[in-house]
């Protein structure tokens, strides 16, 4: 278990408190930066339940704490907002930074098995283990109770490793999510680069659709919430909504899909909607103790 983390600068915030950390990732090979707030029962010796957050291309640890009208939510139900960056950085690899859908900030959540990004880019098991310990180690967290969500490629992030790990993750939603990766341009670019050509079929393993598809007992799962901006400028081309909905319907996958009119992709959608999630995360990790 690797521990050590820096503290970069930490803020009061709602009666807890923010803080910007790094450590040296052993999976990734590289440092990494996080961004952890602890709420207040947490500032009086409490353990408390985690909800990570995945955030999408182009962002960082910084964006959800920032932009995401979450603190005070998190602040009022007790919840441990924990959100990392979302790739790792000054790796120095052959085009990591000459495109903004592939490499820094374009993690895409996943293992990378093909060279150059196999090196660093091992984003799923960086947040599914890693980083849980290093929150654990250093925070009173409760490893127990945690739950995962995200924004568009961070929700396709966080919808591969719920449905992959139930044992982890006790709850889960998304706004906006990458819910079928293999039939979208950002997936297909994303995959293709770090997980390769030659066997598609691997690709599978991370798309919440195919994922739901094969599932058994499926309506025992943890319920989803998903919220989308139907003025979504990616909607038709990216995320593809009704596949995924198809898909639990199928499967008997308790689903709440929401469509809000005139919504968009950006953060302004994110915060409008943000008390709910925080609720429904709460409703399953909050539990006697944690008052």
């Amino acid at each position: 278990m690797y521990t050590a983390i820096h503290t970069i600068s930490q803020h009061k915030c709602f009666g807890g408190r923010l803080g910007y950390y790094s450590h040296n990732s052993k999976v990734n090979g590289a440092p990494m930066r996080f961004s952890v707030y602890q709420p207040p029962r947490a500032m009086r010796g409490r353990r408390v339940p985690i909800l990570v957050y995945l955030a999408g291309l182009t962002c960082t640890d910084e964006t959800i704490m920032i932009k995401g009208a979450a603190l005070r939510h998190a602040a009022d139900n007790g919840l441990m907002l924990v959100s990392p960056d979302t790739s790792p950085r000054g790796c120095n690899l052959p085009g990591e930074t000459d495109d903004w859908e592939l490499g820094i900030g374009a993690g895409f959540y996943v293992d990378a098995s093909r060279e150059p990004w196999s090196s660093h880019y091992q984003m799923y098991s960086y947040v599914t283990s890693e980083l849980t310990d290093v929150i654990c180690a250093n925070f009173p967290a409760r490893r127990e109770r945690q739950g995962i969500f995200g924004h568009s490629m961070g929700g396709h992030g966080a919808l591969v490793m719920a449905l992959r790990n139930p044992d982890i993750y006790v709850s889960v939603s998304a706004f906006a999510p990458l819910v079928a990766p293999i039939q979208s341009p950002w997936g297909e670019k994303a995959f293709s680069a770090y997980l390769g050509d030659e066997d598609r079929e691997a690709w599978r393993a991370y798309d919440a659709t195919e994922l739901v598809r094969k599932m058994e007992n499926a309506a025992d799962r943890p319920p989803i919430l998903i919220d989308q901006g139907m003025a979504d400028q990616f909607l038709d081309v990216q995320l593809h909504p009704h596949v995924f909905e198809d898909a639990c319907r199928e499967a008997g996958y308790p689903l709440t899909l929401r469509r809000h009119e005139g919504y968009d992709h950006g953060y302004f959608f994110i915060a409008t909607f943000m008390e709910d999630h925080i609720r429904h995360h709460a409703a399953r990790l909050v539990g006697p103790g944690d008052g």
